[in-house]
């Protein structure tokens, strides 16, 4: 049975990424969007992409760590659609870099954005829910809720807690019919690569990240992880694991965690010795790296061509092309 089939979904950070990617799935089931992310330009593409695919979407440009915005996106959905069937908790920010180039602000930009806005619309959106008699919470955590990646230590920090949040609302809010699926993905080819801010040796922090990000071995495509995500939370699943990779990863963590430990140290050890060989030449990407016309063809290049690397360029074109499917670049824009 298609249980989401005429619900209401409320999806934050559905502009881009797996955001946007889970909003279209859910349409695909019947459900009624109300999708949110702070770029308004971003979003009113998305909506229109969404609604071109048959999908009813209504988008409020809204930043999740404004204190009010959990109530005001649970009352925009009460009085457009009037009810509210699931909650996806998916709206990120990633800071990439070693710890020495991170201030407290990024941790707190961390929390607030992947801990602090879900508590709070999940606070704002039970009660509706519950009255409704009942409803459906999806918190997207990561792989780096799990086990701490080096260079993405305020990631780590707020999908750790987002994770043990979700678990514990499982737990809570059952007797009130609400179930809660604590998504745990492992690396995925959502185009992450251009919507992420770096730190330190900013084009080397690239190179790693939207490389590995991309690998066809460590990566899962998003548009798969999606279909897994809305599925999982379809059937009430508690939890879901997304990519084989991060199946081995979690279960080495508890089977040999000292091991595991070593292996994140080793890591860490290369990144720095691969930082500390370039110069920290200001290279930076952003949400906005990746805006061009309908034509550009690698938006990786520009680190490719500083690291004068043709295997920069050549790993990250899965993760260019899952970048223009999933609308993190914006097309028409000034190249």
């Amino acid at each position: 049975m298609n249980r989401f089939d005429g619900a209401t979904a409320l999806v934050t950070g559905a502009s881009r990424g797996l955001g946007f990617a889970i909003a279209g799935e859910l349409a695909r089931r019947g459900a009624r969007l109300l999708i949110c992310a702070r770029d308004p330009a971003a979003l009113d593409q998305a909506a229109w992409k969404l609604h071109d695919q048959g999908a009813e979407v209504y988008a409020i440009p809204c930043d999740v760590t404004d204190e009010n915005a959990a109530e005001r996106l649970i009352a925009e959905a009460q009085t457009h659609y009037g009810r509210l069937d699931v909650l996806v908790n998916n709206a990120g920010v990633i800071q990439v870099g070693p710890l020495a180039s991170m201030q407290e602000a990024d941790f707190r930009t961390a929390m607030e954005t992947m801990f602090f806005a879900p508590l709070r619309l999940v606070l704002a959106a039970a009660p509706i829910m519950r009255a409704g008699g009942g409803g459906t919470i999806v918190n997207i955590s990561s792989l780096g809720g799990r086990i701490a990646a080096p260079h993405l230590l305020p990631y780590d920090c707020a999908k750790f807690a987002l994770a043990g949040l979700s678990t514990g609302l499982r737990a809570e809010l059952a007797a009130d019919h609400i179930s809660v699926t604590t998504v745990v993905p492992g690396l995925m080819r959502t185009g992450s690569h251009l919507g992420a801010q770096f730190r330190g040796n900013t084009p080397r922090e690239y190179a790693w990240f939207a490389a590995a990000a991309g690998l066809p071995l460590l990566s899962i495509d998003a548009e798969r992880a999606a279909r897994a995500v809305v599925r999982a939370a379809e059937r009430r699943r508690p939890e879901i694991i997304l990519g084989a990779a991060a199946h081995v990863a979690v279960r080495m963590q508890g089977l040999a965690p000292a091991t595991t430990t070593r292996l994140l140290t080793l890591a860490a050890r290369v990144l720095r010795t691969a930082a500390q060989t370039g110069q920290q030449d200001g290279f930076g990407v952003d949400r906005e790296a990746g805006a061009g016309s309908a034509s550009h063809t690698d938006v990786g290049s520009h680190a490719a061509k500083l690291l004068d690397s043709r295997v920069v360029g050549a790993v990250t074109a899965l993760n260019d092309r899952a970048a223009r499917r999933l609308n993190q670049v914006r097309h028409g824009a000034a190249s």
